[in-house]
């Protein structure tokens, strides 16, 4: 059961107190990973309604419902709705690392310890710069967290955006982490704050994102990497930029279209060159 904590705000009072009535059988760190997955699987689903994705999440919805009694059933609406509302009224906080940490659910699973927002914010507005040159070239920015775990983050960034009067229409996020329950939990919070891109559960440094033609926009997953699309990457002007995106690739295959000339370099020049730099290790929240 998870241990009673005490909560700056009344949303988190309350989320504690029906998450609590719902470990009665079962462990805190069970009960948690069915709501986080379940809560994804109701957003995802409403906007992807077809396909083998599909399918298998909604196969996984009912067998994790089905473990649950029929007053139990009843608490996971209500605490869905606590999310929504809670970053409805207060964007500016990471709502779910904070439970998370909390109801000492890191004890739970590999001593998992998510950075406070607050310091989460004043990386963001060192590293969110620049944004008025890199939109009007590109048109967007991306912003992109190799090890998102709850998203704190990536909401920072998107807030410091919000601050900076920029909205979703020229930011995407790209997260990805090793951990399912971590990476769903950036996936509900960052898809209810509107913003547009993707979550990708897998080894970050094994199975790096990289994307169709090295594009982020053209998501190409491997077999190892399980991809959670937000909403608004549903809304324009998203599928137009991925459907030119695509259509640039084509042409720059056929060789109609180039991004730019190749330098001329003499064979024996080319021998001489210095070996190319070993690539450096990537900070964790970078703009693209």
């Amino acid at each position: 059961m998870a241990r009673a904590v005490r909560f700056r705000r009344d949303s988190q009072s309350q989320f504690s107190k029906l998450f609590t009535d719902l470990c009665q059988r079962k462990s805190s760190w069970e009960v948690w990973a069915d709501f986080i997955a379940m809560a994804a699987i109701t957003i995802s689903n409403a906007f992807d309604r077809e396909g083998k994705t599909h399918d298998d999440r909604e196969k996984q919805y009912m067998r994790t419902i089905k473990g649950y009694n029929q007053g139990e059933q009843q608490i996971f609406p209500k605490l869905f709705a606590l999310l929504v509302e809670a970053l409805d009224d207060e964007p500016d906080q990471d709502f779910l690392g904070e439970m998370f940490m909390g109801l000492n659910l890191g004890n739970h699973w590999k001593g998992q310890f998510f950075t406070p927002y607050n310091i989460c914010r004043m990386m963001s507005e060192i590293t969110v710069t620049d944004l008025e040159a890199r939109i009007e070239k590109n048109g967007w920015v991306g912003i992109h967290d190799p090890c998102c775990g709850a998203g704190a983050l990536l909401i920072a960034a998107r807030n410091t955006m919000v601050r900076n009067k920029l909205g979703p229409a020229v930011a995407l996020y790209v997260a990805q982490d090793i951990d399912r329950t971590a990476a769903l939990m950036c996936y509900l919070q960052l898809s209810l704050l509107g913003c547009a891109g993707y979550v990708v559960v897998a080894d970050s440094i094994l199975h790096p994102i990289v994307g169709h033609g090295q594009n982020p926009l053209l998501i190409s997953p491997t077999p190892e990497q399980e991809v959670w699309l937000m909403p608004a990457l549903y809304m324009e002007p998203w599928p137009a930029r991925i459907q030119w995106e695509r259509m640039r690739l084509a042409l720059e295959s056929l060789g109609v279209m180039r991004t730019g000339p190749e330098p001329e370099q003499h064979p024996a020049e080319a021998e001489q060159a210095p070996p190319a730099e070993q690539p450096q290790q990537t900070p964790q929240l970078t703009l693209f």
